[in-house]
């Protein structure tokens, strides 16, 4: 008897359209209002300021609080020179002192010239109305090459996106197991960096400090760490998830505009984000001495232990499954197959080494035994998995042991057929579900013997 699968209906055309448009509809409503948001018109909020010499603070702190309310927050400092440590050690964004007719104002180009710019002009227009001469100082120079202080960004999203794209092409990895996948990451993640770095420096992008290998190294481990944990829990969601978390919030609010002059929830996202952290430590250790560099490094570190612990999360889950008794042989009874995964990363159907399955290693999606009517395993046959409408998904053969075990199948109905020369081929049917390992155990029967055998499965065209 030929099986042929039909697949459920009543599914409406709404149903799957809606379906289908939830990830690119749901990524152009986030690209439409955050990047407009952040880099419409920036202008500075709640960006630290110190005054040498806390008479001056009061008088230049109710000035600003009149002319832009809520953009600078105002402190004072005992002389001009504690004002310009505070610009250099990242405790400021600027820094004003002024005696007699004259003004000086510290400021950091490395923190973005679009910062510098618009503190240079509200301060040079502060200077005019109290009759003095502005001198602006630039404690923070960047390189010849970067004259707008924002080729760090672009280098930390050439480690940033494809740190997501490496655990989206990990997932289709299936024959390597969890050590295997951190292990690539890790090594990617290390050749990245040292290729970024150089280029960087050899085309003077950005100062030769090999500390910066560092935090490249922990940006692209970072994101692709978490991406890997994060997709057995996200499932089909996983190009919105890591398209949402690495570029549609991160880019916005990773200091392209210097943070300063972002609105408030882009400066929050800039503190938790990995992009932004990553470029905020580079600043700190290529234009500040280090300053402010160990907060952003921690939060990078945060991002790779938590990856790793949705890693050992999902490894739990699939012990847990793996040891549970094997009480689902017939499934028959399941009245509609899972809907099937929109990724466009799909695994790749895999014929896996036949071995006991430890916690944390691979597990098969089907596995069983092939034996004939005496029980004694068949070596060599065929096992030829097909989906519902006939495809051949995947074909492998048997060990000495009788033993196949197969993997990176889709999830839902499948049909696997065992044949072997002079035997009567064999067909079953099994529903496949993520993280649980089914077996389709079969017995095949010398092709003379004419007796209706169904304990091993359905005889091929009988």
């Amino acid at each position: 008897m030929k099986h042929r699968i039909e697949r459920p209906r009543g599914r409406s055309v709404a149903r799957v359209l809606a379906e289908t448009l939830t990830i690119p509809a749901a990524l152009f409503l986030g690209l439409l209002f955050c990047f407009p948001l952040a880099f419409h018109q920036p202008q500075p909020h709640h960006a630290k300021l110190v005054i040498a010499d806390p008479a001056v603070e009061r008088t230049v702190g109710t000035a600003l609080q009149r002319q832009r309310p809520g953009e600078f927050r105002v402190s004072a400092v005992k002389d001009s020179r504690a004002a310009r440590r505070a610009v250099l050690g990242r405790d400021a964004v600027a820094a004003f002192a002024a005696t007699g007719g004259h003004a000086a104002l510290y400021v950091a180009q490395a923190n973005g010239a679009a910062l510098e710019q618009a503190l240079t002009k509200d301060f040079t227009r502060l200077a005019a109305h109290n009759h003095q001469k502005l001198t602006v100082t630039d404690v923070a120079p960047t390189v010849s090459r970067d004259a707008t202080g924002t080729t760090l960004v672009y280098f930390a999203i050439a480690w940033n996106v494809p740190g997501y794209i490496l655990a989206t092409t990990l997932l289709r990895a299936v024959t390597f197991n969890r050590r295997t996948k951190l292990i690539t990451i890790l090594g990617v993640a290390g050749l990245f960096s040292i290729v970024g770095f150089l280029v960087g420096v050899r085309l003077d992008f950005f100062p030769n400090d090999p500390t910066a290998l560092t935090i490249a190294f922990l940006l692209t481990t970072a994101v692709a760490t978490f991406s890997l944990g994060m997709a057995p829990f996200v499932k089909h969601f996983f190009p919105l998830a890591g398209l949402g978390l690495y570029v549609v919030l991160s880019v916005p609010s990773s200091g392209l505009v210097p943070v300063q002059l972002l609105p408030g929830f882009f400066q929050t996202l800039h503190r938790v984000m990995p992009l932004g952290n990553a470029v905020d430590a580079l600043r700190g250790v290529l234009y500040f001495d280090g300053a402010g560099a160990l907060k952003p490094v921690l939060v990078l570190c945060a991002w790779i232990i938590a990856g790793t612990g949705l890693l050992g999360l999902d490894a739990w889950h699939h012990h847990r499954m793996a040891v549970r008794p094997a009480a689902q042989d017939d499934l028959e009874d399941v009245p509609e197959p899972p809907v099937e995964d929109p990724s466009v990363e799909a695994p790749r159907p895999t014929a896996l080494p036949v071995h006991p399955h430890h916690f944390g290693e691979l597990l098969p999606m089907l596995e069983g035994t092939v034996r004939d009517a005496e029980q004694q395993p068949v070596r060599h046959a065929a096992v030829t998995v097909m989906d519902t409408g006939g495809r051949q998904l995947v074909r492998t053969t048997t060990n000495a042991h009788g033993e196949y075990a197969l993997t990176g199948l889709p999830e839902g109905y499948i049909s696997a057929v065992v044949s072997h020369p002079g035997r009567t081929p064999l067909v079953r049917q099994k529903l496949l579900q993520s993280g649980v390992a089914v077996r389709a155990d079969f017995t095949l029967h010398d092709g003379r013997d004419r007796t209706s055998v169904r304990a091993g499965g359905e005889r091929v065209g009988s």
